[in-house]
């Protein structure tokens, strides 16, 4: 209950005012089928997620689990100073949009999710738990909380939404996440 709770909330605040939310909503903008853009969005994000999170539990048996801590420990710490650096708006590419609303939105949000700060933080969510299904779902569920409501109520939500205190939130998450896996397996 702890993965899913944690890959749910963490890269929910992740994602927000990231690229990836800016693409959402570029999307919605052009194509009037929004189910076929949260739909597009879901299958990219369970493929994406996927593979990450099965990365992160692969990568982990490599290492000894003082080493594997130290490593996720430092690595969530970094990804949270790294949500304090605001994503710039890259524009999509006009030629994928003619494939219709599920094809360019699956197409586009895959790439912009490879080596995106929420990919990074399913790959650390998977070394940290080793729970392949709770830390997909949550991530998923994450990720689809944030993206929904940007595609339904668009402009008017983002801007109802402070961007850099939402950063900076996500970014204290990551950090006592990183510190609480530093410092567990001393308080066993």
């Amino acid at each position: 209950m702890e993965a899913l709770f944690t890959s749910t909330s963490t890269v929910a605040l992740a994602e927000m005012g990231d690229k990836t939310q800016l693409l959402a909503l570029f999307l919605a903008t052009r194509f009037a089928s929004k189910i076929n853009i949260v739909l597009g969005i879901l299958c990219a994000t369970l493929l994406n997620h996927a593979v990450s999170t099965w990365l992160g539990i692969e990568l982990a048996q490599w290492f000894p689990a003082n080493i594997i801590n130290w490593i996720v420990g430092f690595s969530f710490i970094a990804v949270g100073l790294w949500l304090l650096i605001p994503d710039k708006d890259e524009s999509a590419d006009n030629q994928l949009l003619k494939y219709g609303a599920f094809c360019a939105t699956f197409m586009l949000f895959f790439l912009a999710e490879i080596g995106d700060k929420t990919q990074v933080a399913t790959v650390l969510l998977g070394a940290h738990y080793g729970s392949m299904w709770a830390v997909l779902l949550g991530s998923t569920v994450g990720m689809m909380m944030t993206n929904v409501p940007v595609i339904f109520a668009g402009r008017w939500l983002m801007d109802q939404v402070n961007a850099k205190r939402t950063r900076q939130l996500a970014c204290l998450l990551f950090i006592i996440i990183g510190m609480i896996t530093l410092v567990t397996p001393y308080l066993q």
